[in-house]
């Protein structure tokens, strides 16, 4: 799957979490960006995004990830083949 791949599957995912067709997320894409997002939905996004791409991010990366840039970053390492 490439980069651009995995931003169409998160943009559906993020789109479907927080309840909101516009949303389109980028590298630079932060909590602060959306609206909805804080920590609650935060964890929802998590477990979604898991699901999505049958990957498991550790509890310090899903707080630590600084932008959506580095969540593709770790899905694209940890993607099955």
């Amino acid at each position: 799957m490439t980069r651009e791949e995995v931003y169409e599957s998160l943009n559906e995912v993020f789109q479907n979490v927080f309840d909101d067709d516009t949303i389109q997320v980028h590298d630079e894409t932060t909590a602060n960006d959306i609206e909805d997002w804080d920590s609650f939905e935060h964890i929802n996004l998590v477990i979604a995004v898991e699901k999505k791409f049958q990957v498991k991010f550790t509890v310090g990366e899903a707080n630590e990830m600084k932008n959506v840039g580095e969540m593709v970053d770790i899905i694209l390492e940890r993607m099955p083949q």
